[in-house]
């Protein structure tokens, strides 16, 4: 594949990889923005949409910044906007409850598994900071999501029971 510099890579170079994470993270989120949601999480989404196709564009033309300390600020107030109001955890939250929690924690996985590509991508050549960082709040705002994704469609959190299987 070619990147944005005109540079050619191997597919299974690691900035391939993580450009394909970020791709299907975004994805995600669109079969979640796809879901009824309430009308706050509709807004936020796109947004990060935009700021994932903005991340792409920087994987693919390395050295050039598009992801800022602002894209991390906006995603520390909607962390805060959406964990207003929510109990404090007690225990490990499973995935699941309302569909579009449901979907919020698949798109938290996907976010995890980029950053993680992200990471190891800054171990084999030089890379900014903020993209890994920005993908660590993401997921971040995406299980804080699920969870008041849950409350507004009338679930509780899916609370993990610890030895619950033991014989």
């Amino acid at each position: 594949p070619g990147l944005a510099s005109g540079a050619r890579v191997a597919k299974d170079h690691r900035r391939v990889a993580a450009l394909g994470d970020v791709d299907e993270l975004n994805s995600a989120i669109g079969v979640l923005l796809a879901e009824s949601l309430p009308a706050d999480a509709r807004e936020a989404l796109p947004s990060v949409q935009h700021d994932l196709f903005d991340l792409g564009g920087e994987l693919s033309l390395p050295g050039h910044a598009l992801i800022s300390a602002a894209h991390l600020e906006r995603l520390e107030r909607l962390v805060e906007t959406f964990n207003r109001g929510l109990p404090p955890l007690r225990e490990f939250v499973l995935p699941g409850g309302t569909r579009a929690a449901a979907l919020a924690h698949v798109a938290r996985t996907v976010c995890r598994r980029a950053e993680r590509t992200l990471v190891a991508l800054a171990h084999a050549e030089a890379m900014p900071p903020l993209p890994a960082q920005y993908l660590n709040r993401l997921s971040d705002l995406l299980f804080v999501l699920a969870r008041a994704l849950n409350r507004a469609g009338g679930s509780g959190d899916v609370q993990w029971q610890q030895g619950r299987n033991r014989g």
